[in-house]
């Protein structure tokens, strides 16, 4: 059945807030039961997310296309994936999930709901690290298979806590909700602008060596499929494939 624009921004709204709730609620856990190793509460951060994302990937690609990242939504404007006049909306949507998720995860943990991360995240090696997450990304999302993406973005993600430098937020969104937290996986609100700066600008880079590469088969295209239908207002088949970006 077709989506209306409501169903896809809830979806939107209510992925992103299950995608924050994810990443900073096993952030807290971990942190809780690592016994101050810093190594093993990532790698449980990690896990959680890669899990996580896969399911999120799956369960709203069919509602909104699972973006749950305004890089992600920009780069899907500027195809032709999504209408320009969606975009703010999808954005919108994206950051108040954003919030909601960090405020669920600390409802979920007893701790104060509302709060502002005092861990600072800077420099030009964590700003070249989102650059690089996020332009990855956007070549996943772009290139995978159809069939693949779900599993291909979410592998992506874990592998990019790891590679980079800033463990991979890769999304505006993220960094937006994880401010609201001070918590393993919050950055402080002064370090978010970089962080954003850096990840529309490696989003464009990956759109950019995307096209560089050449057009994917049609058959396997990672956006055949997922037509700007799935993010336009009028009615229309919901998409069968996820284009989403992660935590």
């Amino acid at each position: 059945m077709p989506t209306t624009l409501h169903q896809r921004l809830l979806g939107e709204a209510l992925g992103t807030a299950l995608l924050l709730a994810i990443v900073i609620g096993s952030g807290i856990m971990a942190e809780r039961l690592s016994g101050g190793n810093v190594a093993v509460a990532l790698l449980a951060n990690t896990l959680a997310t890669v899990f996580g994302l896969f399911i999120l990937i799956e369960v709203f690609g069919p509602v909104s296309g699972a973006h749950f990242n305004p890089a992600v939504s920009l780069v899907m404007s500027l195809r032709g994936e999504l209408p320009w006049a969606l975009l703010g909306a999808y954005v919108v949507a994206q950051l108040g999930g954003a919030a909601c998720g960090a405020w669920l995860a600390h409802a979920m943990f007893d701790l104060p709901i509302l709060q502002w991360s005092t861990k600072l995240r800077t420099g030009h090696g964590q700003w070249v690290a989102e650059a690089v997450a996020t332009a990855g990304l956007l070549l996943v999302i772009l290139r995978a298979p159809a069939a693949k993406v779900s599993a291909m973005v979410a592998a992506y993600i874990g592998a990019a806590y790891w590679f980079t430098a800033s463990t991979s937020f890769a999304n505006p969104a993220a960094a937006f909700g994880r401010m609201f937290s001070d918590s393993f996986a919050g950055i402080a609100p002064a370090s978010a602008p970089g962080f954003v700066i850096a990840q529309v600008s490696g989003a464009l880079i990956g759109l950019g060596l995307h096209q560089l590469l050449g057009a994917m088969p049609a058959a396997s295209s990672a956006t055949a499929g997922t037509p700007s239908q799935a993010a336009s207002s009028a009615a229309t088949e919901p998409p069968h494939k996820s284009d989403r970006a992660a935590a």
